[in-house]
């Protein structure tokens, strides 16, 4: 697959004229970091989980993310519910199994949202992603026990059985689109020692297919732009907490150049 920066950078300015609301079933430990992620781009976050209110929700966005982190029954609910509505109108559907394979209810709540209709994308890391077709495979908390290319034949087989394009994110993103396989090497490793970055991820992805009718476009831009605003704030952050300062602030300041100069994808 070929994209380069401009491609990139044009979708960025995509989502920022067109500021299109994502809806978010997300987890409370991310709401606030995903929600301004999704502002720094330029897109409009929603976060609503209520079952009275899914339908109507799910009729003004322009994609819906569903973050299984902090499970509950009438979550689980509004899940169902907004994905059902999502798919009769026709919006990208990002799904996102957090800490799949800790638990019997996260991994059958994740192959079940799957079952009932497959996502127009699944973004996890590789124990999450395992989880999803092997019932030997474990994650540690929330976290990947396993490294992303550890998960590469199962991203292409549930990518193959579902028609739905697998991110599996780890210090090398892959992304499997049925046949094909991209590489996205940005990235730092102290993303790794911040919360919730992957949930960010996910809903990135989910504000890149908002605009751009290709899912798998999508996702590997969103993983780069991702990854890139991660190595450009590590190059300021002192740690951690600084790094989600510069993080955000690298996703509004976000330009061609920068991209240009940091972009690695392979595949």
């Amino acid at each position: 697959m070929k994209i380069n920066a401009e491609e990139i950078y044009g979708l960025i300015e995509r989502i920022r004229s067109q500021s299109p609301v994502i809806h978010n079933i997300t987890n409370y430990v991310v709401m606030n970091n995903t929600a301004n992620a999704l502002l720094a781009i330029g897109a409009s976050p929603v976060m609503a989980h209520a079952p009275e209110e899914m339908e109507e929700m799910v009729n003004i966005a322009s994609a819906l993310v569903i973050n299984i982190g902090t499970l509950s029954e009438n979550w689980i609910a509004s899940m169902f519910k907004a994905a059902r509505r999502a798919r009769e109108k026709g919006i990208p559907v990002i799904l996102d199994p957090v800490g799949a394979g800790a638990t019997t209810y996260r991994t059958k709540t994740a192959r079940e949202l799957i079952a009932a209709g497959p996502p127009t994308i699944i973004r996890g890391n590789a124990s999450e992603i395992m989880a999803l077709c092997d019932d030997q495979s474990r994650t540690k908390g929330v976290d990947s026990a396993a490294s992303s290319d550890r998960a590469i034949d199962i991203a292409r087989t549930l990518s193959e059985a579902h028609r739905c394009v697998i991110c599996v994110s780890g210090a090398v993103d892959y992304v499997a689109d049925q046949g094909k396989m991209i590489k996205v090497e940005n990235g730092h490793p102290m993303m790794s020692k911040v919360t919730g970055l992957g949930c960010t991820a996910s809903a990135l992805c989910g504000a890149f297919a908002a605009i751009e009718k290709s899912p798998v476009t999508a996702v590997v831009a969103a993983m780069a732009v991702m990854g890139i605003a991660g190595e450009l704030a590590a190059r300021k952050a002192a740690g951690p907490g600084s790094l989600q300062m510069h993080f955000l602030d690298w996703l509004y300041l976000l330009d061609v150049i920068d991209i240009s100069q940091l972009l690695k994808i392979e595949g």
